[in-house]
């Protein structure tokens, strides 16, 4: 198993980009976020076995969901944004904060230009602040991920058997298609979904 501080620690040095939750007139909300190449490059070295999931639940505006397994355990976090990209960031963002990084998620405004994006270079240059500090100390565990619905989860398990038996059966594709919008906020909304897979299965 990697060593969550590692693991913590890549997070902590991809946080270089910035995710826009909100645009308003000529301000948009931002929070920062990991940058996804650097992510990469950081967590090949902390853990290869790393890896992260995508599941988009809504498109006006984005909401997409980020499952993190890396240093032998999993945070979902869950993100908007105006944008694919920008929700992407955001889901991103709050799965490294429940792996222990990072403020809350109310961000901060600044400028925004249409055809530019916000402009975050103070923004920036405060990021590139915190990196030159040194890592603060923490615990070796995790914090509490929050609690979650027993039927829910239930239900997630029985999507993610019926993908398996849908991957085996190469039908993949045409289950991505009912799973971007994720695996359903309600226990109703998750059974549509496994009712849809269902009949894709049987087709």
């Amino acid at each position: 198993m990697a060593d969550l501080d590692r693991v913590r620690e890549a997070l902590r040095a991809s946080m270089t980009a910035w995710a826009t939750l909100e645009v308003r007139g000529d301000q948009a909300r931002v929070i920062p976020a990991p940058d996804l190449d650097a992510l990469v490059a950081h967590l090949e070295q902390a853990d290869p076995g790393w890896s992260v999931g995508w599941s988009c639940d809504a498109t006006s505006p984005y909401v997409v969901r980020a499952r993190l397994d890396a240093g032998g355990v999993s945070r979902e976090g869950l993100g908007s944004g105006p944008g694919l990209h920008d929700a992407r960031l955001a889901a991103l963002a709050d799965a490294a904060r429940l792996y222990g990084l990072g403020a809350g998620s109310e961000g901060r405004w600044v400028e925004y230009d249409p055809e530019d994006g916000p402009n975050t270079a103070e923004l920036d240059a405060e990021l590139g602040d915190e990196a030159d500090a040194p890592a603060p100390t923490r615990p070796g565990t995790l914090p509490p991920e929050p609690p979650r619905d027993p039927q829910m989860d239930k239900a997630r398990r029985h999507i993610e058997d019926l993908i398996e038996q849908l991957k085996a059966a190469g039908k993949s594709g045409a289950a991505t298609r009912v799973l971007l919008r994720g695996y359903g906020e309600t226990l109703e909304e998750s059974r549509a979904i496994y009712k849809e897979l269902q009949t894709i299965l049987r087709g």
